[in-house]
């Protein structure tokens, strides 16, 4: 089995050779939020190949198995986050609950689906991390229905301090197969960026919510 290393390098040269990130410190991106950045995921491109999901599981596997992390059920974060977690329960032959956002409105109510069981020890998928909320609602949930959660378990992250602080206030450990550092690495290693470039979004990093104020993008919405 490849280190989780390895994987993390194999999986930012896939990831950027199909656009599932994407850098561009001098034409950044609008996010959702009207925040100007130069970087954009999009990790539901790695669906589209067998090998780039194989790789993400093997890179998840790798994950518990140094971390020596015991799994009982693996759960998806609604929807990004469930075909990653199949992909991995598959291969370590685990039951799967994925967790909706909110609970259903009809029917039994549900926002877990699935068979989850008081007291089994559950590892949260996400794809991406940013800041961290989304992920963390399903590990509450998870708790509140009776799991154990103690790891989560994702794509990518940014690296956000505030997520950073979020999952430690929650008792929860983050792993995530590739991080903006190792990308950035590779990106340039590989010829993706060029050193002028890499100098533009390493301060992005440092300071993401000010970078485009700094460099002449302002943000196109009011945050409130």
């Amino acid at each position: 089995m490849h280190t989780a290393k390895e994987i993390s390098a194999k999986l930012a040269r896939a990831a950027l050779d199909i656009g599932a990130i994407q850098l561009s410190p001098e034409a950044p991106f609008t996010w959702a939020s009207g925040y100007r950045m130069p970087v954009y995921n999009d990790n539901r491109l790695l669906l589209g190949h067998h090998e780039h999901r194989l790789l993400v599981a093997r890179g998840f596997e790798a994950t518990l198995i140094s971390n020596n992390i015991e799994v009982d059920v693996v759960a998806g974060t609604a929807t990004a986050g469930i075909p990653p977690a199949t992909t991995l329960a598959d291969r370590l032959k685990k039951p799967l609950i994925y967790v909706r956002p909110q609970a259903k409105k009809h029917g039994m109510n549900n926002r877990i689906e699935g068979i989850l069981k008081p007291g089994q020890r559950v590892v949260v998928i996400e794809d991406l991390i940013s800041t961290g909320q989304s992920a963390l609602a399903a590990v509450e949930a998870i708790r509140e229905a009776g799991g154990e959660v103690a790891h989560c378990m994702s794509i990518f992250k940014y690296g956000f301090s505030q997520a950073e602080d979020a999952f430690a206030s929650r008792n929860c450990r983050l792993h995530s197969l590739l991080t903006f550092d190792k990308l950035l690495d590779e990106a340039e290693t590989s010829g993706y960026i060029n050193a002028e470039q890499a100098a533009l979004l390493l301060p992005w990093h440092e300071d993401p919510f000010g970078w485009g104020k700094r460099h002449g993008f302002p943000q196109l919405t009011d945050d409130k």
